[in-house]
């Protein structure tokens, strides 16, 4: 099976090209292939495929999708679905690009969260419009190290953005955030920030699915959005482990701008799991 290996300020996948949508990805397949011993390695896989045959249904928000003509199909570390991945798209972008399945620089890609308008930056980083940002109220998770409470937002999928006084690099993100079900019944991606100068924030997360990741691009967004009074218009600056984007909030929808990098390509031999 072809692959290509690539990051978004090192939040890295594995991609498979996929158009005619011939793969039967299970998700002992996609954990085997993440594994980072045993496989390619990475916090999740982006299938490359046409959205006229991905094989599932759209339905509302999603439905949107249906006007584009790549899907991103994206699986977590441990092989579960998942609807929305910020830095994922700006990958799949660039991947669309290099491999000449489009010529554009600005287009849309169909992900479980709807279509999201990307634009290619003249100086190589990846713009996406997020969609819609929803402030949903105030929640809690359970750390290794103590409670932390903050705001739950969906951007197309879970979050709950957690301000700290201390610097994120204290945090112990080493064991999975323990979250309520009535708050968060499918789970979610938990982040940690702080502001450390005017606009521009410092985040660590923990994504569901995947463990502590270098980045996350919804989580970027989330955090922003928590760090914005009152939920209005604000431009940020946001430092992950594994790099810079910038956030811009407006009109209650999101724009998430940083670089995109392909760092391979090659053959992997199935099956990976005996």
């Amino acid at each position: 099976m072809r692959f290509a290996k690539g990051h978004g300020t090192e939040n890295d996948f594995v991609i498979l090209p996929d158009p005619d949508g011939e793969l039967d990805l299970d998700a002992a397949t996609v954990a085997a292939l993440c594994d980072r011993r045993a496989g390619i390695g990475g916090d999740g896989v982006l299938r490359v495929v046409r959205t006229k045959v991905l094989g599932e249904p759209l339905e509302g928000e999603a439905a949107s999708a249906l006007r584009c003509e790549w899907f991103m199909d994206y699986r977590n570390a441990d092989g579960s679905v998942a609807e929305m991945c910020g830095n994922g798209v700006r990958v799949f972008t660039r991947y669309l690009r290099e491999a000449g399945l489009v010529g554009d620089t600005v287009f849309e890609v169909g992900t479980r969260a709807g279509a999201r308008r990307v634009t290619v930056e003249e100086d190589g980083d990846v713009t996406v419009d997020m969609g819609p940002v929803r402030v949903l109220g105030s929640g809690s998770a359970e750390l290794a190290d103590g409670t932390v409470r903050g705001v739950r937002i969906s951007v197309g999928n879970p979050h709950l953005a957690c301000r700290v006084a201390r610097p994120v690099a204290e945090v112990d993100l080493g064991r999975a955030p323990v979250l309520r079900d009535e708050e968060f019944p499918e789970g979610a991606n938990v982040e940690v920030f702080r502001e450390v100068a005017p606009g521009v924030l410092e985040m660590r997360v923990y994504e569901r699915g995947a463990a502590e990741t270098r980045s996350c691009g919804t989580g970027i967004v989330a955090a922003a959005a928590a760090a914005t009074p009152g939920g209005g218009d604000a431009e940020w600056t946001v430092r992950v482990p594994g790099g810079v984007c910038a956030v811009a909030l407006e009109g209650g929808s999101a724009r998430l701008r940083g670089p995109a990098v392909i760092v391979a390509e090659g053959d992997v031999r199935l099956p990976l799991v005996r």
